[in-house]
């Protein structure tokens, strides 16, 4: 049973703030009275059900908030200039941290953390009159709240809003059809800008059965996004079809190389690719060697269990890339974003030996890869331990369980209780937000990619490039509905 050391039920905002809210707190600049609440509710004004309880995220207090309760707390003595609130929090319903300093009131969403792992978020605004006015509420469910600081400076902006649209020139081909919110049909890299996103990432096969995600096909819709105005990311598989930590297999072409000659075909690839983008005046802004490479790359000579033919390849890889087009920063991308121990090991093998990068890369599926307090746990420590900005390359959430063609649905039952959002346009959309309101809490990050967002089911454009009559088993996780409309979820990169 929970300890409540202090209790305010159903306290009007009036009365509480005789005592508490119409004095501003005494702090120095940009501190905060009880920001860990280890003085019950001292310092904070508060309305409904605000309880003070056991078990912060420091210390030994947090505050809880039930439904329609709220605390704030005013700053005073400020100078002009930005601020940034940094929370820690956990949340099972709609729950939000605000701050207002004299501008537009500035808002950030608590994510569904589920009661276990805390997450940190945070929030800036421009201070006018030397005061700030934070305020912590719960419309519904509950919220865990503790280690409330208020500190100089900007928020790192969102700069990655992406889309990996890789499937969605063969799906045009074959018939799909895409609208905007109101239904209107038009072309869906527009309405894609239109609603937000500003990179579109590319994977690149080198010999696929079906012509599609080749050089070729990559070159025509890169221009596609750059017309729009979007950054290119381009995510090399060195492989004929899919790449990813469960299968790392060769090209036919590259099969019976030598090391030295499959290093070097690597490296021609690579810079095929990355100088023909350049030519036509569509350059990479940035390039993935590899595709979720934690058990490495181009099988078994940069295996896992192979370190020095792995760095090898991959630094030939990245050479590659600079060689062709100085700008385009390099990423090694991972899968399993939360999977700390892991990730350090990698890179730890791939800085001791000298692999040139730019940017981290993690995939991560909260119904795979698990909750968004172990991810949002790991960039931090990524981002401190490398130096190096991180990316969230890769996540995707389902709107439904209901089938849209032959093939079984990746995103099920069991995995929307696993990732703990309804499988509804509202909870995918949740979903989309708690990801980037955990990432860009943290200094060094990006952003975030979806992955494949336009992947509707339409027959002939299924997963397999060399059979013709396979299915999609990811159309419940695009952001357009079975009849090509354009679902909340894209509505989420345009608040970033």
């Amino acid at each position: 049973m929970r300890m409540f050391r202090l209790v305010a039920v159903a306290v009007s905002a009036a009365l509480v703030g005789g005592f508490l809210g119409m004095v501003p707190a005494q702090a120095t600049e940009g501190g905060v009275r009880n920001a860990g609440f280890e003085e019950g509710l001292a310092g904070w004004a508060t309305a409904g059900a605000a309880t003070f309880e056991d078990g912060g995220h420091t210390g030994t207090a947090r505050l809880t908030l039930s439904a329609a309760a709220s605390v704030t707390q005013r700053v005073s003595g400020l100078a002009r200039g930005a601020y940034t609130l940094r929370v820690w929090v956990r949340g099972g319903g709609a729950a939000a941290v605000s701050l207002d300093c004299g501008g537009p009131d500035r808002r950030v969403d608590v994510p569904r953390t589920g009661p276990d792992l805390w997450v940190q978020v945070a929030v800036d605004a421009r201070v006018t009159s030397g005061r700030c006015l934070i305020r912590l509420a719960s419309a519904s469910g509950w919220a865990h709240i503790d280690d409330v600081t208020l500190a100089r400076g900007e928020l790192d902006p969102v700069r990655v809003k992406g889309a990996d649209i890789s499937h969605l020139s063969k799906n045009e081909d074959y018939g799909a059809v895409y609208r905007d919110h109101r239904g209107k049909r038009g072309d869906a890299v527009r309405i894609l800008r239109e609603n937000g996103v500003n990179v579109a990432r590319l994977k690149v096969w080198v010999d696929p059965a079906d012509g599609y995600n080749s050089k070729a096909q990559v070159l025509a819709m890169a221009k596609r996004a750059k017309a729009q105005g979007m950054r290119l990311l381009i995510d090399f598989h060195y492989s004929d079809a899919w790449a990813d930590p469960g299968k790392q297999n060769k090209p036919a072409a590259w099969a019976d190389l030598p090391f030295d000659g499959l290093r070097q075909a690597l490296y021609d690839h690579t810079y095929d690719v990355i100088s023909a983008l350049r030519s036509q005046g569509t350059p990479a802004d940035m390039a993935q060697v590899g595709n979720e490479i934690n058990g490495g790359l181009l099988w078994p000579d940069g295996r896992w269990d192979n370190w020095d033919g792995l760095a090898a390849l991959l630094t030939a890889g990245s050479n590659a890339v600079k060689a062709a087009s100085p700008s385009t920063k390099v990423v090694l991308h991972l899968a399993e974003g939360g999977n700390n121990g892991g990730h350090v090991w990698w890179f730890d093998n791939a800085v001791a030996r000298g692999v040139p990068f730019d940017i981290i890369g993690v995939s991560h599926y909260v119904y795979w890869h698990g909750p968004l307090g172990a991810l949002q746990a790991n960039l931090f420590d990524l981002s401190a331990r490398y130096g190096k900005p991180i990316a969230v390359v890769e996540t995707a959430y389902g709107f439904t369980l209901e089938e849209n063609d032959h093939e079984a649905n990746i995103f099920n039952a069991s995995l929307a209780q696993a990732g703990g959002y309804p499988a509804t346009p509202q909870g995918q959309a949740d979903a989309l937000r708690d990801m980037f309101n955990v990432v860009a809490a943290v200094p060094g990050t990006l952003g975030v990619v979806y992955w494949e967002p336009t992947w509707t089911a339409v027959d002939g454009a299924g997963w397999d490039p060399a059979d013709p009559t396979s299915g999609d088993g990811w159309e419940n996780q695009a952001v357009f509905d079975y009849s090509g409309r354009a679902l909340p979820a894209l509505r989420v990169f345009g608040r970033y």
